[in-house]
């Protein structure tokens, strides 16, 4: 039997403008690097997210240069240093500088929202240590246009969270029947329409890849489907996310150092269900339907072996070479479940889908492959503008030999270079249509602290999705 864990996302902090201060509340300083400021005998360094307290009460926060992203650094920081102290401030006031402009104030109330993060597993209903911030501007008329930046921004931010959320629910709560209920539970409203398929409906069907993946599993697995169809949409977009709910590799078992991370290999899959609730409480005029294929990949006399055929749906077959290699199972089914069925004008899927990508960017940025180059810079510039960053990775067609299968059409483990073979192998099943690949093996987790992420599941990729979206209305 599963524990059971209310459904009920992270709560952010409530962020209004105005042009006033109140007296209650604590001040917060904005300082540049350049400034000459000294506050009760504090002379500020103004290195952004360096925060410091002010003898007569307060803060003063450094944002750096100005940078955008400076300011959001400067805004984490201050949601963490302001509820560390011995005496935590629920409620803080920020004095926005005179020339602070609307992106600015965005970054900023992204870090405010974001920074003090934390997931815990409690009977009480979850709020956050910083729960009111005041941003007070000194020009007159300003307020309304960063209100509306601010609220923009709250749903990028609702985004994350839940992406965070739905990632760092420990597995012994969360299977893929739970995560389908969430997505019902969370997601689902009068403009998402959201579909559970069980494994009946999965075998009747012809999903052979997500069937291998969860039968070693006692929980067996689901396919979510949304769809948002706004009136008047002239783009419609496939988003497919794994949805590993737990993965100990399978028969290629795992190392057991660091396997209890493996709850949050279905980061990919949450950040779809995330950015959709994201994309319909924004109200973006662009069509989306969205695939989560959820499974359990366990060890048991009903796990699928290295040398087993396994047919998708449609009937391409794989040669199974690694059952550590899940999530391409899963994302092979759906992506040509959904190209067949939904007919998009093009396709994004985002999976925690290679180490090989950790070895190549690091933790902190995504691998980008897609066999579109509008399509790629479109993604690049959409991660640039929420704070994401992405990297083109190649689609060498030299190496696409390397997943000719023997026994079956195509193998799915092929060798190196692991995060290419990967990504060439998920191509084979999406139809020739303009697709993109987001391998967020890296930055899905984070173990430290920086910018707006704390240690645990950061998020990556949700913010990228919706403004992915929100790209095509300009």
């Amino acid at each position: 039997m599963r524990n059971s864990l209310p459904p009920v996302p992270t709560k952010l902090p409530e962020i209004e403008v105005a042009d006033s201060f109140r007296r209650a509340a604590p001040h917060v300083v904005l300082a540049l690097k350049s400034a000459e400021l000294e506050l009760g005998g504090v002379k500020p360094s103004g290195k952004a997210g360096d925060v410091q307290p002010v003898p007569a009460g307060g803060w003063v926060a450094g944002i750096g240069d100005g940078e955008p992203r400076e300011y959001r650094r400067a805004g984490a920081a201050v949601a963490r240093a302001v509820t560390s102290v011995d005496e935590p401030a629920k409620a803080v006031q920020v004095e926005l500088p005179a020339d602070v402009t609307v992106a600015q104030v965005g970054e900023l109330a992204m870090g405010l929202f974001l920074g003090g993060y934390r997931f815990l597993v409690t009977t009480e209903d979850p709020k956050p240590a910083l729960q009111t911030v005041r941003l007070v501007t000194g020009r007159g008329g300003a307020a309304a246009a960063y209100a509306d930046e601010v609220a923009r921004v709250r749903e990028l931010a609702a985004a994350a969270a839940l992406t965070r959320d739905l990632a760092n629910t420990p597995s012994n709560v969360k299977n893929p029947a739970w995560l389908a209920n969430t997505a019902a539970k969370v997601v689902g409203s009068a403009a998402v329409t959201v579909t559970v398929r069980d494994e009946k409906w999965l075998a009747d069907n012809g999903f052979g890849g997500v069937l291998a993946v969860g039968g070693g599993s006692a929980s067996p697995p689901r396919l979510i489907e949304l769809e948002y169809r706004p009136r008047g949409a002239k783009t419609h977009v496939l988003f497919v996310g794994k949805g590993i709910t737990f993965d100990t590799g399978g028969l290629s078992i795992k190392p057991a150092d660091g396997m209890h991370l493996m709850r949050t290999d279905m980061a990919g899959g949450a950040a779809v269900l995330s950015a959709v609730r994201a994309i319909a409480a924004l109200k973006l005029p662009v069509r989306v339907s969205a695939l989560v294929p959820a499974a359990e990949n366990h060890v048991s006399g009903g796990s699928y072996r290295p040398g087993d055929i396994v047919r998708h749906y449609g009937g391409r077959t794989t040669e199974v070479g690694n059952t550590d290699a899940e999530g391409r199972m899963v994302m092979a089914d759906a992506l040509a479940y959904g190209i067949e069925k939904h007919k998009p004008d093009f396709v994004v899927d985002a999976a925690t889908l290679t180490g090989a990508m950790k070895v190549s960017l690091g933790l902190r940025t995504g691998g980008l492959f897609a066999t579109d180059d509008a399509l790629a810079t479109r993604v690049v510039e959409a991660g640039a503008r929420v704070g994401e960053s992405w990297w083109r990775m190649p689609l060498v067609d030299d190496y696409a030999t390397g997943i000719e299968g023997e026994l079956g059409d195509v193998r799915q483990a092929p060798g190196g270079p692991g995060g290419i073979m990967a990504a060439l192998f998920l191509r084979e099943f999406t139809a020739g249509l303009p697709w993109a690949h987001l391998d967020i093996a890296g930055p899905a987790r984070a173990d430290k602290t920086y910018d707006d992420i704390v240690p645990g599941a950061s998020g990556f990729a949700a913010r990228t999705l919706v403004e992915l979206a929100a790209s095509f209305t300009h």
